[in-house]
């Protein structure tokens, strides 16, 4: 029997949020730059995508990342985010994932106790410190695209909630944040379904209502993610943040239904866009550490480097830090009798 093309692939998880790399199977895609690459695998080649993240391979907290050559000489490598609804330019938990499984299996070289490489994204090049000890990485430090607010306290009208108050910033992707304490929210492990079904609400509804475009990438539109914050449980910390990815399309035919999973770890796109916020209300400055909790507890620190612009926009530019494990080594296959080479999604848990 002959299997399909065989995909190597490496598990990982940043600070709880499962990472994969697909790190042999795939020696490139067409595209003069990394943004290319990751619009042909979006326009053409989407069954890796589904194949890798939807059951029985994957589930729906799983994200993906596929390894590349980079298309730039500064990069060391090159990287596509694989998202269970979109290809995000930038993702912060995949990148400490992508530099960790990079180093540890020796895809790239590592040097003790500092290593330094830079990886092209989709959204641009991140310049990457990664501390060593032992052959393990201890802790990746990214500098990350600028980050920017578009929107502060700004009411959007959302279905069965009412009138929510929102910011919006770009921090790798578009976010809507949102106060929990005004659903009455902690943020933590047993609230998961509420909230899931309220930040999908008011995403849906702030995507709707408040349209954003890049400055710089205007094929980097929209609001296609949602955050919900609140005070730090832990007095070490700054913040606690729950941020939400898509499984799905909301039906506002049917508002109880709830179309997205939650990240597990603190996010490092969704710190950034916090931080930005924070910095356009005068509420964080350059410099200073940003200690941001998930719902699990687990931390990534962030810090503003320095104020820049886009344009007329004026940004930030936001540097995290964090760690990834690897938890496997995989190859995946389709049998070609398989009636699911794609995969699939049940309304049970998707």
């Amino acid at each position: 029997m002959r299997l399909g093309r065989m995909i190597q692939a490496v598990d990982a998880h940043a600070a709880g949020e499962p990472g994969r790399v697909i790190v042999g199977g795939v020696l490139d895609v067409p595209g003069a730059s990394m943004f290319d690459k990751m619009a042909w695998l979006r326009d053409q080649g989407d069954d890796l995508r589904l194949r890798m993240l939807r059951e029985p391979r994957g589930f729906p907290a799983a994200n993906c990342n596929l390894i590349l050559p980079p298309t730039r000489s500064e990069a060391d490598a090159g990287y596509v985010v694989m998202e269970q609804v979109e290809y995000p330019g930038m993702s912060g938990s995949n990148t400490i994932c992508v530099a960790t499984v990079l180093l540890e299996t020796g895809m790239l070289a590592m040097t003790e106790p500092v290593t330094e490489l830079t990886l092209e994204a989709p959204a641009g090049l991140i310049r990457v410190r990664a501390d060593c000890a032992g052959g393990k990485v201890t802790a990746v430090t990214f500098r990350n695209v600028p980050a920017f607010a578009t929107h502060l306290d700004t009411p959007v009208e959302v279905p069965t909630l009412g009138t929510v108050t929102v910011d919006v910033a770009y921090g790798g992707m578009f976010y809507v944040v949102a106060e929990a304490a005004a659903f009455g929210l902690r943020l933590t492990p047993d609230e998961g379904r509420d909230i899931v079904r309220i930040t999908e609400l008011i995403k849906a509804a702030a995507a709707e209502q408040l349209p954003v475009v890049h400055p710089e990438q205007p094929e980097f539109a929209g609001i296609t993610i949602g955050q919900l914050s609140g005070p730090a449980h832990d007095p070490a910390n700054a913040m606690r943040n729950v941020v939400t990815v898509s499984t799905g399309k909301l039906d506002w035919e049917r508002p109880a239904t709830w179309t997205g999973i939650i990240d597990r770890s603190p996010c490092g796109t969704g710190t950034s866009a916090r931080m930005a916020i924070l910095h356009a209300k005068g509420r964080l400055g350059i410099g200073q550490d940003f200690r941001h909790e998930g719902i699990l507890g687990t931390v990534f620190t962030g810090r503003l480097l320095e104020e820049t612009r886009l344009g007329d926009q004026a940004a930030v530019v936001p540097q995290i830090t964090g760690t990834a494990w690897i938890t496997g080594f995989a190859s995946y296959v389709v049998d070609p009798t398989d009636p699911f080479p794609d995969g699939f999604t049940v309304g049970d848990i998707w």
